[in-house]
């Protein structure tokens, strides 16, 4: 068999390129809206079956609709909704056992018609599972078998000849993270929890809170408000953070003291009390302020160190910006 020519490259100038671009995400955003206007009549009762859901949701798929299976499983995992990807071959060699009865399933078939598909829909049919299916077609096997059908709109695919995977791959993603947000939001899902899902890396750095990161206990500088300004620099060298947290009687925070403090009293220093050389209601913050938040008000205030209050106005911690920045927070 003779090869068929090749197009040459070089005939492919760089408007021909962003045409064909332009085409791709035209026609696919196009998919998307559609979407978005035809919502099917089972997401509420999808959204409605996976919360009440016992166990986790299981993902499956051949192909590109199982890659788009997996990322959707991730999606949902990290976002509180328990879920895993099953591969419908390895399912049909043992792996079925992965999917109970306190489970729901979604498979995905742009056809509907995925041979491999077949053991995993017998399984939940046998076992009373939920099954949901997301499919392009509404009269296919997937979709005759599934208690709730995410129908995809009748869209042309993206590519040129109209059969790879494009758009459809496209819609079911776009469906799937609807699901997980629509699924975050019901759960009230918020983003202390996305950090629990996510404590690794600049994101689960930025996510951090305050009190992950702070100096606390006995290496905090805390000075009572009427301790002579000699012995409060010997606390402040002890301690090594260049500031002294000044209490009350009540253990409350009266102030702080900088180096830029100490600079401005320097004539008399020694004859005052830390509460005199103190900056009054200084800029503080509670242990569950997201660092990344820490960090902006540090740099809106021009400092580089927050006190750490309780409820009852009492220094718990001092988070610095050194801190923040070699925690990779920012």
């Amino acid at each position: 068999m003779s090869e068929r020519p090749k197009p040459d490259s070089s005939q492919m100038d760089a408007e021909q390129v962003r045409a064909t671009a332009r085409r791709v995400l035209r026609v696919e955003a196009e998919a998307i809206r559609r979407l978005s206007d035809e919502l099917p009549e089972d997401f509420a009762p999808a959204i409605e079956t996976i919360l009440a859901c016992k166990g986790r949701v299981i993902l499956g798929g051949i192909g590109k609709s199982g890659h788009i299976a997996r990322k959707i499983a991730a999606t949902l995992a990290s976002t509180g909704t328990p879920a895993q990807f099953v591969h419908p071959a390895e399912a049909s060699h043992g792996d079925l056992g992965m999917v109970t009865r306190e489970d729901i399933c979604i498979l995905i078939s742009n056809s509907g018609e995925t041979t491999e598909l077949g053991d995993l829909i017998s399984h939940t049919r046998r076992f009373g599972i939920p099954l949901v299916g997301i499919s392009g077609r509404m009269d296919s096997s997937l979709m005759r078998a599934a208690d709730l059908r995410l129908l995809l709109p009748d869209a042309p695919e993206a590519c040129a000849i109209g059969m790879a995977p494009t758009t459809s791959t496209t819609l079911t993603l776009a469906l799937g993270d609807a699901l997980a947000v629509a699924l975050m939001e019901a759960r009230g899902f918020l983003r202390e929890d996305f950090r629990v899902f996510h404590p690794g890396g600049k994101l689960g750095a930025r996510l951090a809170q305050a009190h992950q990161l702070m100096h606390s206990g006995a290496a905090l500088p805390i000075v009572a408000a009427d301790l002579p300004m000699a012995e409060t620099l010997i606390v402040m060298s002890e301690k090594g953070f260049g500031m002294a947290c000044v209490v009350d009687a009540e253990g409350k925070l009266a102030g702080v003291i900088s180096d830029g403090d100490l600079r401005r009293n320097i004539t008399g220093l020694f004859d005052k009390t830390a509460l005199d050389v103190a900056t009054r209601r200084p800029k503080t913050i509670a242990k569950s302020m997201l660092v990344a938040e820490a960090v902006a008000l540090m740099e809106a205030s021009k400092i580089t160190a927050l006190v750490v209050i309780d409820a009852a106005q009492k220094p718990i911690g001092l988070l610095r910006l050194h801190d923040c920045l070699r925690s990779g927070a920012i």
